[in-house]
């Protein structure tokens, strides 16, 4: 063997064999998030029973299509499973405490609620609890099973309880109080793991469950239901059970609807924490949960990043607004992840994927539960945009940005992070490209774009139209980064509008920014 070629494989050893990823270096110079004593780190994955479960398969049920939830992301690395067991108006158990789903609307008036009343009773005619049958191959497969509950959602009470039918929500004692026996039924009747108090579903899958002018008064007694609720399933017989929580991203939007959670962490209410927006599903890289993070990580709870399931939807952006939903790809995923764990996610929570889950979906669940996997490996870094309900929250976005008219020297700024060393690692990045989606933009209009302060004016530009459909509307600016390029964690991308021709009286919009990190074999020969 040549001295080359023996140095060659010397180097593979050494790298454990991964000729493309190498060694752990990237997201892995930093210590591991979740490596920490006392925080565990998780890969969750979340099936809301309905969708793709109850609501799709004909009756009676076989014990294959009964296990599919659980199936269908094993083998993967997701470690936890998480179960939705309610939608609002009725429980998918046979519950003592609560009412069933289905039970208050015979005859169905559509198929799949037909289909899941009959799937369940397909099992409770065997001898099955459909719930326990879950739970049961979720632990011989190796998963945990967290059962997870709408906090608004109280199926059998009447609606006038309700926030929206002018009712107080959790406001009335005896509704905590029927929320408070359906979780103690699922944590001391059923071997589950734990349960998870889903408050962040409102008000995109729920009610709000406190009336505004309550909120001050009530959120003492939330948090005072909240250490109910905890005691009940850490103290029940056997093996003491867990208390996760969904809570809002931001702080603000958080207390705003009465949820106290620095008091939580503060008081060991819970164990572990999830921020999601369930009002816009829309991937967001930069998702604010550094305060979450930084408050329960000084006392040793974990917080496990949540995966929105889309990219785009009907509700993003004008052009190209999407007329349906569009999926992220392993890039767009590896992209979010890889953000969130460098800045101290204890592990990742996938829901809503593309199904059937097929190879690629399997293949990104598989990738959450290893950094390694996510390091060195290409990403697609797409920029939240904003969204009216969103707005309405109260949740930040940086895009859309508009620019009203030609005033040179005025910057627009928009900040991003991205995780990819692209300094240090130069050598094993292929190609780096900065893409903008401007809607009103003209080629002969002229703009100052800036990154990090440094102009992009001297980098290969390419154009293209902004959408097949309607391709007058805008253009992407598709930007070659070889001499300016961004860092790894924050990075300020500005843009002014100098001028327009003469005439044009409208100004432009950027509707949306991608970044794209894509590694090779071999290093990329700069531009001279």
């Amino acid at each position: 063997m040549s001295v080359t070629r023996r140095k060659f494989m010397q180097a593979l050893t050494v790298a454990g064999g991964a000729g493309v990823t190498g060694s752990s270096a990237g997201l892995l110079a930093e210590p591991l998030p979740g490596k920490q004593k006392g925080r565990k780190k998780r890969t969750l994955y979340f099936n809301d029973a309905r969708h793709y479960y109850l609501y799709v398969f004909e009756p009676p049920m076989t014990m294959e299509d009964a296990w599919v939830p659980i199936d269908e992301v094993a083998g993967t690395a997701v470690d936890t499973f998480v179960y939705g067991v309610e939608r609002g108006d009725g429980l998918f158990y046979p519950s003592r405490v609560g009412q069933r789903f289905g039970a208050d609307m015979r005859p169905f008036p559509i198929t799949a609620y037909w289909r899941t009343w009959e799937n369940m009773q397909s099992l409770i005619d065997r001898g099955l609890d459909p719930l326990t049958v879950l739970i049961d191959r979720a632990h011989e497969k190796g998963m945990d099973f967290f059962a997870s509950v709408r906090m608004a959602s109280y199926g059998g009470l009447e609606d006038k309880y309700k926030v929206p039918e002018g009712g107080r929500g959790l406001g009335h004692d005896f509704v905590r109080d029927h929320q408070y026996a359906v979780l103690k039924e699922l944590a001391t009747e059923y071997a589950t793991d734990g349960v998870e108090l889903d408050f962040a579903a409102a008000p995109g899958g729920m009610p709000l469950y406190v009336r505004p002018e309550d909120v001050s008064t009530l959120t003492p007694v939330l948090t005072e239901w909240v250490a109910k609720i905890s005691k009940a399933v850490r103290n029940r017989p056997g093996k003491p059970g867990q208390v996760g929580a969904r809570v809002y991203p931001t702080e603000e939007m958080c207390l705003k609807q009465g949820l106290d959670v620095r008091t939580w962490i503060r008081e060991g209410l819970v164990d572990y924490l999830a921020p999601i927006l369930y009002i816009d599903f829309t991937l967001d890289v930069d998702m604010p949960i550094d305060w979450v993070i930084e408050a329960a990580h000084a006392k040793d709870i974990p917080v496990y990043g949540t995966l929105q399931p889309y990219i785009r939807d009907e509700a993003t952006g004008s052009a190209p607004a999407a007329p349906k939903r569009i999926y992220p790809t392993p890039e767009n995923v590896r992209a979010a992840a890889a953000n969130y764990l460098r800045r101290g996610a204890d592990g990742l929570y996938a829901w809503f994927m593309q199904w059937p889950l097929g190879d690629t979906e399997r293949r990104i669940l598989t990738e959450l539960g290893d950094p390694e996997l996510i390091g060195e490996a290409d990403k697609h870094y797409v920029l939240h945009a904003g969204s009216e309900r969103a707005d309405e929250m109260g949740y930040p976005a940086s895009l859309p940005v508009e620019i009203p008219g030609p005033e040179p020297g005025k910057r627009y700024p928009i900040p991003f992070s991205i995780s990819d060393d692209i300094e240090g690692k130069a050598d094993r990045i292929r190609q780096v490209v900065l893409k903008l989606q401007i809607d009103n933009l003209l080629t002969s209009d002229r703009l100052t774009v800036l990154l990090n302060g440094q102009s992009l004016a001297e980098e290969i530009c390419l154009r293209d139209y902004a959408d097949n459909i309607v391709p007058y509307q805008g253009q992407w600016l598709e930007f070659h980064l070889r001499k300016v390029r961004p860092r790894k964690g924050k990075n300020l991308l500005e843009i002014s509008l100098d001028e327009r021709p003469p005439h044009m009286g409208v100004g432009i919009s950027v509707e949306w920014v991608e970044v794209q990190v894509d590694y090779g074999f071999y290093p990329t020969t700069p531009k001279a």
